[in-house]
């Protein structure tokens, strides 16, 4: 029997699905097929609107061998699982001859734990456990939640907390969840057999796509403990997002508290002078903690590092007599032994971690309001753990509308451990980079508007020239406005000032949940919605609801940010230029993805408007300018006032 062609397998995906063929599309699909044969890897740029799950999915399942796609949203996950494979599939099975299987994975803590649910959760200031259903008064939200968790358990299939709808607060979910550490494993556990999370990986390790999120690929890497099932081809889909979630998993942190709950956890499985020793450790490590003042520690000072050893190597002493000591009192002792060594491993990991040093981590001190001071621990870089392990035995893709900054592919590149394309060398993975273009016609579709005529946004105070500007975009544009902001005090600001002065409706993100906010967004074409890093990446709004993108100022990270100043420092100091590696590539992946929510569909018009006069004028402004898509150009304000303007009386003449 012959081979079914990938162009003929992609038709019947696109038809299965009710889209439209893209030229981008076929030459995705053709790329990705070509790195899956020669087992090489791409880094793809694909366009809003250029199909580009179907792009990978298609010639991932024609392989016929089992490939990883790991997404860095939930919102993807889910269309990929509950949506594109399903009907994929079954578009594909009568010229596959065969019906390729799919599962989803995350990582355990996701899944709802029957030993936690039926048995208890360990309690800190008490002997044994203790029924968290009983604790929380029914009236409470707490309590309320838990006991839809316990209906929830009869009927779900998955145990996953992402399909219960609605959800329920991060508090209620950690009483009936537990961590890869914490798990009992399932030949210990009396509920192995009916382990949720378990039954997702046998599931994960019969299936020929298994969908995943990037911090389990993170984990994967990082630990060494294969969670993932044995692959011959990773997709990573937003792969712009990869590096910083990859550094989210590999960083560390050490508070008081924390520390004090492991002491409480493991003092009843120790004898008496170990659990002091640890006690006295804590109590030396919070003092420290008292005096610490937010930003990065270049080097550790002799009080904290003094601090850390004791606190590492009375953890030490814990972790090795935890498996010696029997309590008899202490009901259920292998879930209450397996948390508390769990939270000490923890605290003696990032101690040693902080305390031995190395040139490749930076530590910093953040101070919360409310929950005193935090130590944190984060690679300088990421770049060679990922060369070492994400490119070895398989081939990878990677894919995103954002992937070119300042025109190539080389700075994303860079920060994958990638060489130069076309560079070759022994421990050099080749790559080549493709970017499909996208199906919408920008010149005519969108404006790029910079408001050159206002002054240079400051570190602090209001900036009232912008709030005019502002107030006079929205009447222009009739409202169907999308405020991105910098921060959340830039964002509250600039509601509470123009509530007062406009008539249109205002959300503000979190006054209400982020879905219920897009869906009241796009609902009414009045509405405007304003908010900082989530809305930047989040929000898929086609239409008339959406006309105007406003950028408050250029995205730069904060001068105060430990890690990103650390980055530019080294990047500095080996001869490059730190400020546009890291700030500058920073805020260019921003803004390219804050400019990509305007035009989401082929009927779609309207203008970004960046109020920051140093995208115009800057060194810089061309690089940022070239990463975001090829709007029309100009820096008239009355220009941009004229067609918001038209477009809004279109969009009126159309019903909306």
């Amino acid at each position: 029997m012959t081979k079914p062609s990938l162009p003929d397998l992609l038709h019947a995906a696109v038809s299965a699905v009710g889209g439209t063929e893209r030229r981008g599309q076929v030459a995705m699909a053709e790329a990705v097929a070509e790195a899956i044969d020669d087992n090489s890897h791409r880094l793809i740029q694909a366009g809003t609107g250029t199909g580009k799950s179907l792009g990978y999915l298609v010639p991932a399942l024609a392989h016929g061998e089992r490939v990883v796609v790991a997404t860095a949203t939930l919102a993807l996950q889910r269309q990929l699982v509950e949506r594109d494979l399903p009907r994929t599939v079954d578009a594909l099975h009568p010229q596959l001859r065969r019906r390729p299987q799919f599962a989803m994975l995350k990582g355990r803590s996701n899944y709802l734990c029957l030993h936690r649910l039926h048995e208890g959760a360990p309690q800190d200031e008490e002997e044994g456990l203790f029924d968290q259903f009983e604790a929380a008064a029914p009236s409470s939200k707490l309590g309320q939640d838990l006991l839809r968790l316990r209906d929830w358990a009869d009927e779900t299939e998955t145990g996953d907390r992402d399909d219960l709808t609605p959800g329920v607060s991060d508090k209620a979910w950690s009483q009936i969840s537990v961590s890869s550490r914490e798990c009992l494993g399932a030949t210990k556990c009396a509920y192995g057999a009916e382990c949720f999370a378990e039954a997702a990986r046998e599931r994960a390790k019969l299936a020929d796509v298994v969908v995943t999120n990037h911090a389990l690929l993170a984990i994967d890497a990082i630990e060494g403990a294969p969670v993932l099932p044995q692959h011959e081809v990773l997709i990573v889909d937003e792969a712009h997002e990869l590096v910083s979630r990859v550094t989210g998993v590999a960083t560390g942190e050490l508070t008081p508290g924390q520390v004090n709950r492991a002491v409480k956890r493991a003092a009843k499985l120790v004898d008496e002078k170990t659990a002091d020793a640890l006690q006295t450790a804590s109590e030396s490590f919070e003092r420290v903690m008292e005096l610490a003042l937010p930003g990065r520690l270049e080097v550790v000072p002799e009080d904290l590092g003094y601090a850390l050893m004791i606190l590492r190597d009375a953890a030490r002493n814990v972790i090795s007599a935890i498996g010696a000591t029997r309590d008899k009192s202490v009901q259920d002792e292998d879930a209450v032994r397996k948390q508390a060594l769990a939270a000490v491993e923890n605290i003696h990991a990032v101690a040693e971690r902080i305390a031995i040093g190395s040139e490749y981590d930076v530590v910093w001190y953040e101070r919360h309001d409310r929950f005193g001071a935090t130590l944190r621990v984060a690679p300088l870089s990421v770049s060679g753990l990922l060369r070492e392990k994400l490119f070895e035995d398989r081939a990878v893709v990677l894919t995103s509308a954002t992937l070119k900054i300042g025109g190539d592919f080389n700075g994303v590149a860079a920060s994958l451990g990638l060489s130069p394309e076309g560079v070759e060398g022994d421990d050099v993975p080749p790559w080549k980079g493709l970017d499909v273009g996208s199906p919408f016609d920008y010149p005519k579709q969108g404006i790029l508007y910079v408001a050159k005529h206002l002054a240079t946004p400051g570190r602090e105070g209001t900036r009232g020239d912008m709030m005019d500007e502002l107030a006079e975009l929205i009447e222009a544009a009739g409202g169907r406005t999308l405020g991105l902001f910098s921060s959340m005090r830039g964002a509250k600001a600039a509601a509470e000032e123009l509530r007062g002065r406009l008539d249109n409706p205002i959300l503000l993100q979190g006054e209400e949940t982020l879905g219920e906010l897009i869906k009241n967004f796009a609902a009414d074409p009045k509405t405007c919605l304003f908010g900082t890093l989530s809305l930047w990446q989040g929000v898929d709004v086609p239409g008339p609801s959406c006309q105007l993108v406003v950028m408050d100022r250029i995205p730069f990270p904060r001068p105060d940010d430990p890690l990103m100043s650390a980055r530019q420092k080294s990047v500095e100091e080996h001869g490059g230029n730190g400020f546009m590696a890291v700030a500058a590539t920073h805020a260019a992946l921003l803004m390219a993805q804050g400019a990509g929510r305007l035009v989401r569909a082929t009927g779609d018009k309207g203008v970004v408007a960046v109020l920051d006069p140093r995208l115009a004028t800057a060194r810089y402004g061309s690089f940022l300018r070239a990463t975001l898509p090829d709007f029309w150009y100009t820096t008239d304000r009355n220009q941009a006032r004229r067609s918001l303007a038209a477009i809004d009386a279109a969009a009126k003449a159309d019903g909306a």
